[in-house]
């Protein structure tokens, strides 16, 4: 009797310890391992273009949160971006929300420019001032595209004269 006592402990030692493994895996893979105690804050951008949920949050190069929702508002066909941010972090007002990239090909966070107004954004507040993403490929297509134009008008006079 006392072996199977001693094995049924063991096996319900090892389901918790799976179980255990299981839960910190998907919140470490969700990006909410450690969260704490945070808050929601808006930001309204024309392009999101590349951003997704679970994107770096940063302030001065350091990852304070998550990008917890992207969505559209229909009136106006902007990006409407939910940000979780720790309620330790009192953003100013008058900060500023940035869509960078990581690198020149990298994955796309949210930079945070903090302001200097005495007042701070409340739990569930909108950043007002924005900037967009960069789409990379229609700089280079206009880039691409205005070297040839520019090109065959230079050819052209040449070829006319004798």
């Amino acid at each position: 009797m006392k072996k199977s006592t001693l094995e049924f402990l063991v096996g319900v030692f090892v389901l918790l310890g799976i179980a255990a493994v299981v839960h910190l895996s998907l919140r470490a893979g969700s990006g909410t391992l450690g969260d704490g105690d945070t808050y929601v804050i808006e930001s309204r951008f024309a392009n999101a273009g590349g951003l997704h949920s679970g994107s770096s949050v940063l302030v001065s190069g350091v990852t304070v949160g998550r990008v917890e929702d992207i969505r559209m508002d229909p009136e106006d066909y902007s990006a409407i971006v939910t940000l979780r941010i720790p309620t330790a972090l009192r953003l100013p007002t008058d900060s500023m929300a940035s869509i960078k990239s990581s690198g020149l090909i990298g994955d796309k966070h949210v930079t945070l420019s903090p302001g200097a107004d005495e007042t701070h954004l409340e739990p569930g507040a909108r950043i007002l001032m924005t900037e967009s993403a960069v789409d990379l490929e229609s700089l280079i297509g206009k880039m691409a595209f205005g070297a040839v134009d520019d090109e065959s008008t230079e050819s052209t006079p040449a070829a006319e004269t004798p």
